[in-house]
């Protein structure tokens, strides 16, 4: 080494250390918060989608409801017995309200009569569709076939107490889309009912909803 040449004094190793372990603090620190502010994110994203879930997205049963029956035939011998061979006919007011948000769009309807158990009548509606938040009505038209009743064991009973005791069953199978859930939905109905046969009324009415998804 020459007399000229000066010796440059190395770097304190403790010095670089430091600066070293200083970045190394600040990057875990950025690390730390990117991480917590990725997790605030995701948080409020699935906070977001299930309150959209049960409330936007949530299908709420249709409500299907027998408001009235009305005999529009009936023919009687001695005033107390069907006429054999001719139908009675039962027309009734059924209404079917949608509470969501969409459309409930329904096939075919059937409204079927029972009298103790044995099928005495059946009425079909074409399809149609509630519109959000609206009660849409139809008035179902059945024809009771008599002679079927007159050959029901049960029949002199009834005769003698005046009332014939039916029972009614409605089946409403549809569909509703809400924004990309589509669900399939099937609204039934079971009524018991009792018919005066001296004032050709419907004496009393109980029904029951039942919806199958």
């Amino acid at each position: 080494m020459g007399e000229g040449e000066q010796v440059r004094p190395l770097a304190p190793v403790a010095g670089r250390q430091s600066s070293d372990e200083g970045a190394s603090r600040h990057q875990k620190k950025r690390g730390m918060k990117c991480c917590a502010f990725t997790a605030a994110i995701v948080v409020i994203l699935v906070t977001a989608i299930v309150a959209v879930r049960f409330t936007v997205f949530r299908v709420k049963d249709p409500i299907i409801k027998m408001n009235g029956v009305t005999v529009s035939r009936l023919e009687l011998t001695n005033g107390t017995i069907p006429k054999s061979g001719v139908n009675i006919s039962l027309i009734a007011d059924v209404s079917v309200k949608n509470p969501n948000l969409a459309s409930f769009k329904y096939s075919n309807t059937t409204t079927t009569l029972y009298y103790h158990g044995q099928m005495v009548g059946e009425a079909r509606n074409g399809p149609g569709h509630a519109r959000p938040r609206q009660t849409m009505r139809m008035n179902v038209s059945v024809d009771i076939i008599t002679d079927r009743i007159m050959s029901n064991p049960s029949l002199n009973v009834d005769f003698i107490s005046g009332v014939l005791s039916m029972n009614a069953y409605t089946r409403v199978p549809g569909r509703m889309k809400i924004v990309v859930v589509k669900r399939s939905i099937v609204v039934e109905m079971n009524c018991s009912m009792a018919l005066n046969i001296t004032t050709q009324q419907i004496q009393t009415q109980e029904c029951k909803q039942n919806v199958d998804y």
